[in-house]
């Protein structure tokens, strides 16, 4: 059995799987706020629930919003900032008394897709997570690829490539640089370009339903297609992905599956044939089916 555990900044999730991959058991809780301790007790006693419940003991893997450090092994690059600068892999194990993976989640999405979603059997995915933020996962042959800074996939804070000079210097990030792809790509991106046409507040989604009817939101949703495929050509250029899986709540509208490919295509250095860019299959389950699967069936 596999349990796979999704600490979100508002909820936690635990997800056991069968040896086939099939759901046994579910539970969502709200993630505590008054202490990191506090969070990893509510961990432990999810697991241990679930276990109780299902009256097996399982490899437990854990998705997070950001990554433990190979370097520090501590957590760092977390929006719950409750979690950095804490061995929270290493407290979650010795709560529970037995060893536990930790990955970013944007990576546990791209292994979930990998495994058995949307990019089941490809070599190489490239997984994106596109709403609030942008973040990005790599897995090849079926493993996350994490990297030496454990960095690897975070092309949400690569510039955006060919930029035109009204994109010069680009906008603001929290990262502390200007210009990330984060910035032009995010959903409060595409609605704060509407809302600098128009002058009128909708949401992303909003936005890309619009545009059949709606010239202004057709114009701005042409321009969101062209900097999320200049985006992604530098993904082909890199890494030439089997597939590019996406996520989040931007992954909701139809037309990024018809207009990505070949303009992504347009821009990268002469690739034969347009880069498959597809829609997730697990929805928002594939962070905490990702974490489960971060024990592969050979383990």
């Amino acid at each position: 059995m596999r349990i796979g555990v999704d600490l979100g900044g508002t909820k936690i999730e635990l997800l056991a799987l069968g040896s086939r991959g099939e759901e046994l058991v579910r539970e969502r809780i709200p993630t505590p706020r008054e202490s990191y301790g506090a969070v990893v007790t509510a961990i432990r006693d999810l697991v241990l629930r679930a276990e109780r419940r299902l009256g097996a003991r399982g490899s437990v893997g854990l998705a997070i919003p950001g990554i433990v450090s190979p370097k520090t092994g501590l957590v760092k690059n977390a929006n719950s900032t409750l979690l950095i600068g804490h061995p929270l892999d290493h407290d979650i194990s010795a709560a529970l008394g037995r060893p536990v993976r930790a990955a970013n989640d944007a990576n546990c999405f791209a292994l979930s897709e990998a495994t058995d979603g949307a990019a089941a059997g490809c070599n190489v995915v490239f997984g994106i997570i596109a709403g609030t933020g942008v973040g990005g996962g790599v897995c090849v042959g079926g493993k996350v690829l994490t990297g030496a800074h454990a960095v690897a996939g975070e092309w949400g804070h690569n510039p955006l490539p060919w930029p035109t000079p009204e994109e010069i210097p680009g906008p603001e990030c929290y990262c502390g640089k200007r210009g990330c792809i984060e910035t032009w790509c995010s959903g409060p991106a595409l609605s704060s370009l509407y809302q600098m046409k128009t002058g009128r507040s909708l949401s992303a989604t909003d936005i890309a339903a619009a545009a059949a009817g709606d010239a202004d939101a057709a114009s701005v949703m042409a321009r969101f297609f062209d900097r999320l495929a200049r985006a992604i050509a530098t993904l082909v250029n890199i890494l030439d992905p089997d597939v590019v899986v996406l996520g989040g709540g931007l992954s909701k509208i139809d037309a990024l599956y018809s207009e990505l490919p070949h303009r992504a295509q347009a821009y990268g250095f002469n690739p034969e044939g347009e880069t498959k860019i597809v829609r997730n299959r697990h929805g928002d389950s594939s962070g905490v089916r990702g974490a489960a699967w971060l024990w592969p069936a050979n383990e």
